[in-house]
């Protein structure tokens, strides 16, 4: 049976100016995520930290990440659901069997990166590139086994020339959209725009190399998705930080502020009868 949730995708950007996407780390994080949001991202960043307690320097496992995104789509059913695959796991085989298991469960895209290994975080310096040819082969295989799964490609070059080279040959391979990492500033979204006819992606991520810059400001600089990596796990680890200092200075009294048992029982109950829908 084919899913057509990359379809239901497809449809939205016709509809939508730009579409959000927010990170998330685990499954609670995406249950409340998806009350603000139609679209969630499986972030590697988040989920290497979440699931490893690591860096995302190439420690996620495929079959871990295809668990990952089973889990929330039974929650989320009925949300966009994009997927960060890394550089497919190293092997075109391998990411041809991740897009199909991926496809088969409901999730809407994925992205597929052109690092070579040892891979980094995309805002990080030190990055290393395959081989247009190579990654082109990858991306082309991955493209003839999806059924209906939106494809993004996404280059971790820098340089501006070598970003829309890549990101021409992309379009002429035929993913769905192009994202190009670590942009540090609008006009250099604004010059790949003028050479690509395919929808942009936009990496955004607090402390990284992108400018601060709202959805207006995306949408002008002719950006379709926006990628939020980390919100939820940045917010998360604040949040955390500020408790269990509180909790060592009370002396481990416990002090109930807005959520307690009840009302997180009461939240994750919302989650049975959404995926009863």
């Amino acid at each position: 049976m084919v899913h057509h949730y990359g379809s239901l995708l497809r449809q939205a950007l016709i509809k939508k100016d730009i579409i959000p996407f927010i990170g998330v780390y685990d499954v609670f994080s995406a249950s409340i995520a998806g009350k603000y949001y139609d679209g969630i991202f499986i972030s590697g960043f988040s989920f290497a930290a979440s699931y490893y307690g690591l860096p995302d320097i190439g420690f996620i496992t495929w079959s871990d990440i295809v668990a990952f995104v089973q889990r929330v789509k039974t929650i989320l059913p009925h949300h966009h659901i994009l997927v960060d695959i890394d550089d497919g796991y190293v092997d075109t085989e391998v990411a041809c069997h991740v897009v199909s298991l991926l496809e088969s469960m409901g999730a809407s895209g994925v992205i597929i990166e052109d690092q070579k290994r040892p891979r980094r975080c995309g805002h990080l310096d030190g990055k290393l590139l395959m081989e247009l040819d190579d990654f082109l082969e990858k991306l082309k295989n991955v493209l003839a086994t999806r059924k209906d799964l939106f494809v993004v490609a996404r280059t971790d070059a820098t340089d501006i020339d070598e970003i829309i080279r890549r990101a021409k040959a992309f379009e002429e391979a035929g993913s769905d959209a192009i994202l190009a990492d670590g942009i540090k500033d609008l006009e250099t979204l604004e010059k790949i725009k003028l050479q690509v006819n395919k929808p942009l992606v936009f990496n955004q991520i607090a402390g990284g190399k992108s400018p601060p810059c709202n959805l207006t400001q995306l949408k002008d600089a002719g950006v379709s998705l926006v990628n939020y990596s980390t919100p939820c796990l940045f917010a998360a680890q604040t949040a955390l930080e500020a408790e269990m200092q509180l909790l060592k200075e009370r002396n481990g009294l416990i002090e109930k502020n807005k959520v307690g048992v009840k009302e997180c029982t009461a939240f994750l109950h919302e989650n049975l009868v959404n995926r009863s829908k």
